[in-house]
């Protein structure tokens, strides 16, 4: 069907362009409908979606549609409110046109529906699990705020979403507000331009606020003093905030310190990389969602290479489904051997915790018990630190994991020397000439 090609061109199109996070936000919860074969429809889950579709994707898409597909140009693209509340309709040849109607609550309210407590898997991370069921249950009562960090993903997002679906099952007349950090300012931004930063301040401050990747306001001072007020105000008013972040808050250099006191006010989780029984589960829980047959073997094959980013594990058996779906062709571990040899390769060069420490205990003339071992001596305790440095850098795993080899140190332990070596090797040249000839050892 052509609409159903065009949908599959502009998703394709979209998605080699933008920022994952850019694409996830705004053009993955968009729905298509292919009734009419001479209009696509999308459907925007709220009027912010699509607005921000209209104004800024509608015509770099149609210049891209009038370059390389030319039998998409015939086609009418029809942009709709998941509620049918109004319509935008636009022509792939014409000028578009609006039909106006009473606009609907602003609360932005787009969460992805596979983002429950039920479709969660990570047994590593049961304390996070756990906390942000208690937010749910209790919004605005306990750890509040409630702040995620984590690498990219881990799933932060997952867990956050879960909490507004849990409030809005429990609570169905409270307002949930989801928006990426990123949002949030472009929003902003446009609400003070066009004079109307009160409905701005109100569509945030009448909900339970749920804000993505928070590290994206460093720097932003205008932004960052609307975010601090917001917050004040939901926190005055019994709200409920839930936050992520790539590091903790406090790491944030460009946020200001009121607003790293606000956040640390509530409580603080990390999430770990899942261990390998999760990230197995993962990648069968995943394919049984798309109807998919994937042998334990296969699965167990991947998860043993793919360590790190569940983000990643997903790209592999979405990789692995459409060479199987190409062939006709049922997945196999030669099927997977094959169809993720580029993938694998650059996992299977990642480099183990012991092998960092026996090229340092060589290096520095050290043993493995000496850099494992309680010795603060400097002569010991900086090579420690720079082998923790390099560990997280180069073996893929959690820090918590890096913390107990060496020494059953706690992961806050390897946090602290990662950021301290880091810091040195920007003024120390001996240090980073001594760093640097370790990672050439290392990638050898």
């Amino acid at each position: 069907m052509v609409c159903e090609q065009l949908w599959q061109f502009s998703r394709t199109f979209f998605k080699d362009r933008l920022d994952q996070n850019v694409f996830e936000r705004d053009i993955a919860p968009i729905q298509a409908c292919y009734e009419d074969e001479n209009c696509l429809e999308l459907i925007f889950p709220n009027r912010y979606l699509k607005e921000a579709f209209y104004s800024e994707y509608i015509g770099v898409l149609k210049k891209e549609i009038g370059a390389k597909r030319p039998e998409f140009r015939s086609l009418s693209l029809r942009l709709v409110l998941e509620e049918a509340q109004d319509q935008v309709v636009a022509q792939s040849s014409n000028t578009v046109e609006e039909e106006t109607s009473p606009a609907p609550d602003p609360v932005l309210n787009s969460l992805n529906p596979n983002c429950t407590f039920e479709t969660w898997v990570g047994r590593c991370n049961e304390l996070g699990k756990a906390a942000a069921m208690q937010v749910a249950d209790s919004p605005g009562k306990v750890f509040n705020p409630f702040v995620i960090y984590g690498d990219v993903g881990r799933g932060k997002t997952h867990l956050m979403q879960a909490v507004g679906h849990l409030i809005q099952q429990k609570f169905p007349g409270q307002k949930v507000a989801y928006v990426h950090s990123e949002q949030f300012v472009s929003e902003m931004i446009r609400s003070l331009q066009k004079n109307e930063m009160e409905r701005f301040k109100e569509r945030y401050r009448q909900s339970v606020l749920l804000l993505d990747d928070i590290q994206f306001f460093v720097k932003k001072v205008r932004s960052q003093e609307e975010l601090f007020h917001t917050i004040n105000s939901l926190l005055d008013s019994g709200q409920q905030i839930v936050a992520t972040c790539d590091r903790f808050p406090r790491d944030l250099e460009g946020l200001e310190d009121r607003l790293k006191s606000r956040f640390s006010c509530g409580l603080t989780v990390g999430i770990d990389p899942p261990e390998l029984e999760t990230r197995v589960a993962i990648l069968l829980s995943k394919a049984r969602a798309s109807d998919i047959l994937l042998p334990e073997e296969v699965a167990f094959f991947i998860a043993d290479r793919i360590q790190s980013n569940v983000r990643e594990l997903e790209g592999a058996l979405k990789r692995l489904i459409a060479n199987a779906s190409f062939l006709s062709a049922p997945i196999t571990m030669a099927l997977a051997r094959e169809s993720l040899k580029d993938m694998i390769d650059v996992r299977d060069q990642t480099v183990s915790v012991y092998e960092v420490q026996k090229a340092l205990s060589h290096y520095f003339k050290l043993t493995i018990n000496d850099l494992t071992g309680s010795s603060r001596k400097r002569s010991i305790a900086r090579p420690r630190q720079l082998g923790m440095f390099l560990a997280k850098k180069l073996s893929g795993i959690s820090v918590s994991q890096i913390g107990r080899d060496f020494g059953n140190r706690d992961h806050t332990t390897v946090l602290h020397a990662c950021k301290h070596i880091d810091n040195i090797l920007k003024e120390d040249v001996v240090l980073k000439a001594d760093c640097d000839n370790l990672l050439r050892i290392l990638n050898q």
